[in-house]
């Protein structure tokens, strides 16, 4: 398989962005996630805290409300808002990435935004339910809302997100060339798994 680039979508909870350090860590090969906020932060001037709760997440939960909130008193650049600039900014930003060479990208639709590339594997990570309720109060720890509204609220917020730039149905298995339950399989399987395509 000649694939140099990997796109990592995933749910909240799945473990997705470890499967993208871990892969580019086995491979040797760049990796961007939050690195991509610093970058964007620099390329846009916005505050870092800004980009990380934007630059993947729509802020309305659905697509007309998002649609609306995108052009509102956020402020605009060049007749765009914050967040359509942001995204603009995130798409030629993903690109350079990864005309630089082989390297893993995790979220900010960079499996669409590449989509015209032919060494290009892009990946969804999912799990069940409880797995994931599990794995954020492990790692981030209890809030004062539940675990499955957590999922929830995020789960939905990139939906929008990826409808709205995208076009597309967030988490449909027809956009990726795999998708992996990191519930049934684990995290560090669904690593081995990418790797070993990419290696063949």
């Amino acid at each position: 398989m000649h694939k140099k680039i990997v796109t990592i979508s995933r749910e909240f909870g799945s473990g997705g962005r470890t499967v993208g350090k871990l892969v580019a860590q086995s491979l040797g090969i760049a990796y961007y996630d939050k690195d991509l906020v610093k970058q964007a932060a620099k390329a846009t001037g916005f505050d870092e805290r800004f980009i990380e709760q934007e630059g993947e997440y729509a802020p309305a939960s659905s697509v007309l409300a998002y649609a609306f909130s995108a052009r509102g008193a956020q402020g605009a650049m060049n007749g765009m808002s914050a967040d359509d600039y942001l995204w603009a900014a995130q798409y030629q930003m993903i690109q350079e990435l990864a005309e630089k060479g082989p390297c893993v990208l995790v979220g900010r639709c960079a499996d669409y935004i590449l989509r015209e590339r032919g060494d290009c594997l892009n990946v969804f990570i999912h799990a069940g339910k409880e797995a994931r309720m599990e794995r954020i109060v492990r790692l981030y720890g209890e809030t004062d809302k539940s675990p499955e509204k957590r999922l929830e609220e995020k789960d939905k917020k990139r939906r929008v997100y990826c409808k709205h730039y995208t076009g597309r149905d967030w988490g449909a298995a027809r956009d990726y060339h795999l998708t992996l339950d990191s519930g049934v399989i684990g995290v560090e399987k669904c690593a081995e798994v990418v790797v070993t395509l990419l290696r063949d």
